[in-house]
């Protein structure tokens, strides 16, 4: 039986009933160089040719800018399958990326420390 807001890709006794990697025919290198903090936006244009369930999906979440960390956990797939589907969708012309941008130093221990409190405050 699939859980609630899965679908027919995860099922509660077996787990997902797809690999991972099948979801991205096997390939584990992006065409586009995508690290965990990259945004990804769509911008409007319709992939041509045959795009599978987890591409269409990324492309909803897409609307605002999102991060491939982000868009992996949403996706419920490991970032380097992510970032392969990720790629393909930039490939295509349906998303453009954004590098991420530091206004400060991403090592402050300040920021650090605010990051773990939310996060334990999640758990």
């Amino acid at each position: 039986m699939a859980a609630a807001g899965d679908g027919p890709w995860l099922d509660d006794a077996a787990g997902r009933l797809v690999r991972p990697y099948t979801v991205s025919n096997g390939r584990t290198r992006p065409t586009t160089a995508l690290d965990l903090l990259s945004q990804v936006m769509a911008t409007g244009a319709t992939p041509l040719g045959y795009l599978g369930p987890e591409h269409s999906q990324a492309l909803e979440l897409c609307r605002l800018p999102v991060s491939v960390a982000e868009m992996a956990a949403h996706l419920k797939l490991p970032a380097v399958v992510t970032k392969v589907l990720l790629s393909d969708l930039v490939d295509c012309g349906a998303l453009t990326t954004k590098p991420p941008s530091f206004h400060h130093n991403p090592t402050d221990r300040s920021l650090l420390e605010a990051v773990l409190d939310g996060l334990r405050r999640q758990l």
